[in-house]
This record gives C-alpha cells, sequence and structure tokens, in this order.
C-alpha cells in the first residue's frame, strides 16, 4: 500500500479511467456502485473475487427491518457464565484468540449499556427504516421483485419463561411501529406444519423480507450495474495508491485511476486503512452454515430460530440452510465447525431433514464495531478517499440504504438521514 505522500503526482493532462473506484463487490459494495451510478458517475467495482461471493453469500438471507435494536452484549450473569465455557452453540471463541479480542469485547460491553444502546438504536433507526424499501426500489429496477419473500421470520421458544422475556422484548418495540405476532404451540403449527419439538411458543416478525438467495441477490444487482455500463473487474485492494489527482489500484493487469475510491472490503477493510495509518476498533465474527435436503415432502415456510439452541434453519434455494452463532477467531484461521456439530442433532429433531449438500460447511466472516453502527462516510485525512463497512450482523439488511447514503454524500445532495453517528472520525 502507498501513502499519498510517496506516490508520483499525475500529470494535469492524465484524465482518471472513472470517476469512482468502489473496492469490494459484496453487498455493499455493489449498492454503493449502483447508487453513484444513478447519480452520473462512472464507475469500476473492484474484487478479487465474482459479486456476492464472500459475506454476502452466507447469511440467513432475512432483510431486518424488524431489528430496531442492535445485538448488545449480554447483561446476564447465567447467559455470561454459559460462554465462559466455550460449550454454547451461541458464541464460541479460539482459547489463543481470546487476549487478542477481549479489549474489543470490553468496549462492546461498555457500549451495550441500557443507555448507550438505546442511543444506538436510534443512530441505526434511519437506516433500519429504510432498509426494505431500497431494497424493494433496487429489485423492481432489476426487476427481480420475486427475490422478496414478505413472510417475514419466526424465532421459537423451548421455555415459558424465554416465551414470556421475549413477548416483553417485542412490546418493547411497540414505539418504532414494528409488526409481531406471538404464537402458541397450535398456531405455530399451522404456520409451520413440519416443524417439531416441544415449542412453548414463538414470536413471528413480520415487518422483514428474506430471500432464499442472497449470495444471488447481489449477483442481480451486480447485472444492473453492468447493464447500465457500469464493470466489475478482479483486482487487488491492496494496490491502492493515492497521488494528487486521486486514487488508482491494478486491476486486470493494469494500473487504473479514479479521482474517488471507496473501501466497502467488509472484513477485509483493514487492508487498506491501516497502512493509511487509520485505528478502527474493528473485530470479525465468524459464522457457519450447511445446506440440508429435506426429507420427504417436508416444507419449511419461515426462516426459524431456535433461541435456547442457537440455530437458525432457513429454506432456501439449495436446500435448508442451517447456520450458526458466532465464532472469535482470526479472520484467516482455518475452519472450526463445531456449532455446526453441535446444532445439527437439535435441527434434525424439529425438522424432517435428509442429507448433508455439501461435503463441508461454508465459513464467512461479518465485519464488526464495538458501538454496534457501521463506518459510512470519508477518511479524515485523505481526501477523494470514503470507507463503507462495519454492518455487524445486518450487512444484507443495510446495503442499499448505505450505498444511497453515501451516494449522497460524494455528489453533494443532502443525505436522508444525518451521517454523524457513521463518521469514522468517531474512533479517533
Amino acid at each position: 500500500m502507498h501513502q499519498s505522500s510517496g506516490s508520483s503526482p499525475r500529470s494535469e493532462s492524465q484524465r482518471p479511467d472513472v470517476d469512482v473506484l468502489v473496492l469490494g463487490a459484496g453487498i455493499i459494495g455493489v449498492s454503493v456502485a449502483l447508487h453513484l451510478q444513478k447519480r452520473g458517475k462512472s464507475v469500476l467495482l473492484v474484487d478479487r473475487r465474482a459479486p456476492g461471493e464472500e459475506t454476502s453469500y452466507g447469511n440467513a438471507g432475512l432483510i431486518e427491518r424488524a431489528s430496531v435494536i442492535p445485538y448488545g452484549f449480554p447483561r446476564e450473569i447465567a447467559t455470561l457464565l454459559k460462554y465462559a465455557t466455550n460449550r454454547s452453540a451461541d458464541v464460541r471463541f479460539h482459547w489463543r484468540f481470546l487476549p487478542k479480542v477481549l479489549p474489543w469485547l470490553a468496549r462492546f460491553w461498555l457500549e451495550s449499556s441500557a443507555r448507550r444502546l438505546r442511543r444506538a438504536a436510534l443512530d441505526m433507526l434511519p437506516l433500519i427504516e429504510r432498509s426494505l424499501l431500497e431494497h424493494t426500489a433496487l429489485m423492481a429496477e432489476a426487476g427481480i421483485q420475486y427475490r422478496a419473500r414478505r413472510t417475514g421470520w419466526i424465532e421459537a421458544y423451548r421455555s415459558e419463561g424465554a416465551f414470556s422475556a421475549a413477548k416483553r422484548a417485542a412490546r418493547a418495540l411497540d414505539e418504532f411501529g414494528i409488526r409481531y405476532d406471538f404464537l402458541d404451540p397450535q398456531e405455530l403449527s399451522v404456520r409451520e406444519p413440519h416443524l417439531m419439538g416441544q415449542f412453548a411458543g414463538a414470536v413471528h416478525w413480520l415487518d422483514p423480507a428474506t430471500t432464499a438467495d442472497p449470495g444471488g441477490l447481489v449477483v442481480d444487482y451486480a447485472a444492473l450495474f453492468t447493464r447500465r455500463g457500469g464493470a466489475v473487474v478482479r483486482g487487488d485492494a491492496t494496490s491502492l495508491a493515492a497521488d494528487e489527482g486521486g486514487w488508482s489500484l491494478v486491476a486486470d493487469g493494469r494500473r487504473i485511476n479514479a479521482r474517488e475510491a471507496v473501501v466497502a472490503l467488509g472484513p477485509w477493510s483493514d487492508t487498506v486503512y491501516k497502512p493509511l495509518g487509520y485505528r478502527v476498533p474493528l473485530a470479525v465474527k465468524r459464522g457457519y452454515h450447511v445446506h440440508i435436503e429435506p426429507a420427504g415432502d417436508a416444507v419449511l415456510n419461515h426462516p426459524v430460530v431456535d433461541v435456547e439452541r442457537g440455530y437458525l434453519l432457513a429454506p432456501m434455494a439449495r436446500g435448508i440452510r442451517l447456520t450458526t452463532g458466532i465464532e472469535f477467531a482470526h479472520r484467516d484461521e482455518p475452519a472450526t465447525p463445531v456449532q455446526i456439530n453441535q446444532t445439527e442433532p437439535h435441527a434434525r429433531a424439529i425438522f424432517p431433514l435428509g442429507r448433508r449438500i455439501e461435503p463441508e460447511p461454508w465459513m464467512g466472516a461479518r465485519p464488526c464495531l464495538p458501538d454496534m453502527r457501521p463506518i459510512i462516510g470519508p477518511a479524515p485525512r485523505h481526501k477523494g478517499l470514503w470507507f463503507a463497512f462495519g454492518h455487524n450482523h445486518h450487512g444484507l439488511t443495510l446495503g442499499p440504504v448505505t450505498g444511497r447514503l453515501l451516494a449522497e454524500m460524494m455528489t453533494g445532495e443532502t443525505p436522508f438521514a444525518d451521517p454523524a453517528p457513521y463518521a469514522m472520525s468517531r474512533f479517533g
């Protein structure tokens, strides 16, 4: 990585190849590219892989309109003790990685106090409120409205105590206008006839949409971008260099110049901002999934979370996707899909499942910041450089709305929401 002080100035006669380089072809980068393109910018989308093949591929497919309260650090002693044993399917950590992540966890715990968590919720509300609307608009432009299923998703609870607590938590969201149904066991069986097991009840969140192929959704958005004249190229983000005229990097075997650059590399964003001297408390929460064939004629109508066992089953294009909780480990360490193996027997006990479709579980990484807000906005010390990363568990949800907000900032429009809570400068 070259900093601007070490780069050669571009000659006045040398025109940039494009207006903006967008680094990262996941849901965030593709959405940024589309929104800039709609505002008249020429954009080159750069990644080492094809669109939608990294973090955007491996999620539960939820466009989470109902998630107005961020996932905070638990405060209950019983929950903390359960996690400390490192046997929970919800949270697992590599022991040798624990000293490295402890400062981040301490800051996350501090930011999860009731007062700060509410502040985070209010700061994120403008993005969450428009998340589904922005997806709907892009899907209409791409002609892929069928990608969104407006059925919501279900949290199922095994104990009366857990179900009662969930109902209290749901009612606390009434001020935000979130819609939900409380289901007793009989009502749950009507909505999910093939679901088995002894559940005390469930919360059906009605506002979110889901998609059966999140990676395919990103591919479709990228196809819209290319149909409108954009280009997607293979390139190495670490070749990004600043000069007096803008930014450049090596892609498809040549150096390409642009006036501006956007870093939307998710958990790999540090490969760009660290060499430029920025210090951001970015952590990675790893997660796993595997697809399993439904047995016989069994049908799952909604994504279903077995809350007390720590996993989710989602009906996907490739089968039933079993997803795990989070794993704290180095981003690039070999996969350790212990949580999949822990939860699969529980999943088979509540839904008829056949054989695994993939030989090995897929592993991905979520880019997470301890204050539960992403970074969306300009680099404090580098003109023409912008960032869009750190969306925690809601990258798929917040992709299009992030693209709109950043594009408005970059083109001088009045942003639809105050971008101050997402500024990189908040980390010093």
